[in-house]
């Protein structure tokens, strides 16, 4: 989907920020020092439209459940803007804030932490109806019904409670309530990864089925290349809380320009017997949040790293015509 082919974009951010302040020690209030900060997420943007499926995808700790939690206001950043159908989603309050949060949805990783235990299924389903008014009254229990079809669950699943499923089903279950109130953008922070190898492929194509018959757009977070590579049309690649390349997809897996995403599409197992890589991902541990590096937070780990890379941060921008990438030699 090319840049000059995209429709008008759904969800737009721009600049966001996000930082913890952690609790000062003992030490720290003897000393008068100041409580230390986790740069989560610094800077980011990205546009995702109508439906495409946006995949953000990084090492654990890169920020990516922190970016996804600002996306639906679950935590509120500290700068940047997140603009929803052209309104500042940030500054939505009552009603209109409402209406966002279910036009906005979030499946989590963990689907049964997601579900409240003590709920049916056809409970916690028409709940979420019922708050929303989705629908009136009289039709809750057909819509419930028509739910649990459309993720492929038996209609006698609604009499039941979450812990009597398998990790798939309360995804699909997960799923399912996040329809409910008829999104128009589904959050995905990695729904698969607590999954069987022999599962995830089957809730990624229910995620793939139903974008394609609701319209949905779709932000799949994961740190599995092969999952981002089958479901995304454009992929973001995330560093320490920072956007350092993002593309379409298939461009960006045959030719990556930025070193950190090299080292990551390089070290994706082959498919093909006898291929199988050996490359670690990327060399050396990644750096603390609470003290990242100077210049490009990429370069105490980059091969070609020079003294403009510890001076200077790149801005992620296009470069020679490509797509946008945050390094001075891409």
């Amino acid at each position: 989907m090319s840049a000059a082919h995209r429709p008008a974009e759904l969800l737009e951010v721009q600049g966001l920020s996000k930082r913890f302040a952690l609790q000062r020690s003992l030490g720290d209030v003897v000393l008068r020092r100041e409580a230390r900060v986790v740069r989560a997420v610094e800077e980011v943007s990205l546009q995702v439209a109508r439906g495409e499926t946006l995949g953000i995808v990084g090492e654990s700790g890169c920020g990516k459940s922190t970016l996804a939690r600002c996306l639906v206001r679950l935590y509120e950043p500290d700068a940047g803007t997140v603009r929803f159908e052209g309104q500042d989603a940030l500054a939505l309050q009552g009603d209109a804030r409402r209406a966002f949060n279910r036009r906005v949805q979030m499946v989590f990783q963990d689907p049964y932490g997601s579900l409240n235990p003590r709920l049916r299924v056809g409970e916690a389903l028409a709940e979420a109806l019922r708050v929303h008014r989705i629908v009136p009254d009289g039709d809750v229990g057909a819509r419930v019904d028509a739910l649990l079809d459309l993720v492929h669950l038996p209609r006698d699943a609604a009499g039941r409670y979450p812990h009597e499923f398998s990790g798939g089903q309360r995804q699909r279950i997960g799923i399912a309530r996040a329809l409910a109130v008829e999104p128009s953008v589904i959050i995905a922070d990695e729904p698969v990864s607590a999954l069987d190898v022999s599962v995830q492929a089957q809730i990624v194509n229910l995620f793939l089925e139903l974008q394609e018959r609701l319209g949905l757009a779709l932000v799949f977070i994961t740190h599995d290349l092969r999952l981002v590579r089958h479901v995304s049309h454009r992929l973001a690649v995330m560093y320490l809380g920072r956007i350092v390349e993002t593309g379409p997809t298939e461009r960006v897996f045959a030719a990556p320009r930025h070193p950190y995403t090299q080292a990551l599409v390089a070290a994706v197992p082959a498919v093909e017997p006898g291929r199988r890589s050996r490359q670690a991902a990327v060399r050396g541990e990644l750096p603390s949040p609470l003290s990242p590096p100077p210049g490009c937070p990429f370069h105490p780990r980059c091969p070609l790293a020079q003294d403009v890379c510890r001076r200077d941060l790149p801005a992620l921008r296009e470069r020679s015509g490509d797509w946008p990438v945050a390094c001075h030699f891409a």
